[in-house]
Formats: C-alpha cells, sequence, structure tokens
C-alpha cells in the first residue's frame, strides 16, 4: 500500500501527520497519545514536520498547538521536494559517468578478432544503436534491402536520433540506401534527414541499386551485419557485431566503389 514513507517521511512523522489529520488543532502531549509518538520524541518530529510545511504551529497560545496542512497541498509538497531530490540525484549521477568516460578509457583497437550475435528485433536494436554511440571517427550504413522483423518507423527515427548525436560529437557518417530501403522509409524519417541532419558537418545518404545486403562499418575496425531469418521474411532478425581490422577493411574497400558510383539523395 502506498504510504507517507514512500515520500520521505518517517514512521514518526508519518504516525503525528495522520493523527493530526483526525483531531484537528491540538497540543504536542495530545498529539503524542493520539498518535503513539513517544512524548520524548514528538517535539522533533513536529519540527520536522513544520520544515516540510506539512504542519502550522500557533505560537501564541499556551500550551502550543498544531494543525495539519490540508493532504492536497501537503502531498504536492512532498512531491515536489521529491522530484527536487531526484533531480539533484540525477546530476550527481551525470558527474559520475562524466568522471568515468575519462577515467575507463578503452584505449586503441589490438590485433584479434571478436564477435557476438544478438537475436531478436529488440536486442538487435540495442546492438546496433549501441554501437554507433560508441563510434569515435567514421560510421558507414549501407541497407540493401528494408530491415525485417521490426516497425521500421520506431528503429528509424532510433538510429536517426544516434547518428544525430554521433555527428555532434564529430563522426563523420555515410549512408549509402538501394532504392526499395528508400521507398520503405516512413516519411518522418524522411523529414528528420532533411530538416535535422542534411545540412550537418560530415554526413552524407546517398542511393544506388548496387547494393547488396545490409550492414555497418564503425572506425574501420567493427563491422555490424543483418542476417535475415533463414526462413521467413517477416520474423525477427539477427545482428552480427565483428570486431576485426582486417575484415572491417575488405568490406570498406568493397564499399567505396559503391559508394563513387551512387547518387546524392534528396527526400
Amino acid at each position: 500500500m502506498a504510504s507517507l514513507r514512500d515520500l520521505g517521511l518517517s514512521e514518526y512523522e508519518a504516525r503525528a501527520y495522520r493523527a493530526l489529520l483526525r483531531t484537528g488543532p491540538t497540543t504536542a502531549k495530545d498529539l503524542s497519545r493520539a498518535s503513539e509518538v513517544p512524548m520524548g520524541r514528538i517535539y522533533d518530529v513536529l519540527n520536522s514536520l513544520e520544515q516540510h510545511s506539512l504542519v502550522r504551529s500557533q505560537a501564541a497560545s499556551r500550551p502550543k498547538k498544531y494543525v495539519a496542512v490540508e493532504p492536497d497541498a501537503a502531498l504536492d509538497r512532498l512531491l515536489d521536494e521529491k522530484k527536487e531530490e531526484l533531480r539533484t540525484q540525477a546530476e550527481q549521477y551525470e558527474s559520475v559517468v562524466d568522471d568515468l568516460s575519462a577515467e575507463l578509457d578503452a584505449g586503441e583497437p589490438v590485433d584479434g578478432q571478436f564477435w557476438t550475435a544478438a537475436v531478436g528485433a529488440e536486442e538487435a536494436t540495442d546492438l546496433l544503436l549501441e554501437r554507433i554511440a560508441a563510434a569515435e571517427r567514421r560510421v558507414v550504413v549501407v541497407a540493401g534491402a528494408p530491415a525485417t522483423g521490426f516497425d521500421l518507423g520506431t528503429i528509424g527515427e532510433q538510429v536517426t536520433a544516434e547518428l544525430e548525436s554521433a555527428l555532434e560529437r564529430g563522426v563523420e557518417i555515410r549512408v549509402l540506401l538501394s532504392p526499395a530501403t528508400v521507398d520503405a522509409l516512413p516519411r518522418s524519417v524522411g523529414r528528420r534527414y532533411t530538416s535535422e541532419l542534411a545540412d550537418m558537418d560530415g554526413f552524407e545518404v546517398r542511393t544506388s541499386p548496387n547494393v547488396d545486403g545490409t550492414f555497418n562499418v564503425f572506425d574501420e575496425i567493427e563491422v555490424c551485419i543483418e542476417v535475415p531469418h533463414p526462413l521467413s521474411a517477416d520474423e525477427p532478425f539477427a545482428m552480427i557485431d565483428v570486431k576485426d581490422i582486417d575484415f572491417a577493411t575488405s568490406v570498406k574497400e568493397q564499399f567505396e566503389p559503391r559508394w563513387a558510383d551512387s547518387e546524392l539523395l534528396t527526400f
């Protein structure tokens, strides 16, 4: 069940506030009995509730009396405090991430091979977005056929947003699409290319009928390859990520002449 403790009050504070709602204006002594908060703690509890602006006091009366702020106003104040607390925590975590990003530098790639695979639309999408986010210098995107197994509108928007972030940090991006892929892209993706990416430095989209396969090359050391389902084009696909400098170089060498023969794409 929902509790005032979920919004930051202690058990004694929650008891005292609820009791004040029942009793109306009352003294600390009477509130201690009504709320079962020990008399030795009741003044500290009431002071804390006043600091939260959940209780008002009548200092002129003898003995001093207290009254609860109306629940709607009290809950709004507790919610605002909790939001501010969470915002501060988020800023602290962001600062930690910034510090760790500089500390946990992966360094220069070493020779060797490593590959991994993600099966299913969601997992494959996460892998692709992760690798775009990790790119530091250059990204090549090649789509010879519309991707299968997921909503092109959703994935298109997600990829476009990640490409935009990469461009903002200085990554060069070249995108080569087949006519079939261009026709399959939702208009929202085309509009975003036109309005947000087309004029950014280091970004270019071209089209060519001589495009086979769907893959991405990252920093000339890593290749993500889309693998369609062998029996059903409508079922989720897989994405294989290969880190191999020789393989990535070979793929890029085959990409270059197709890029040179392609045409600039306008949406």
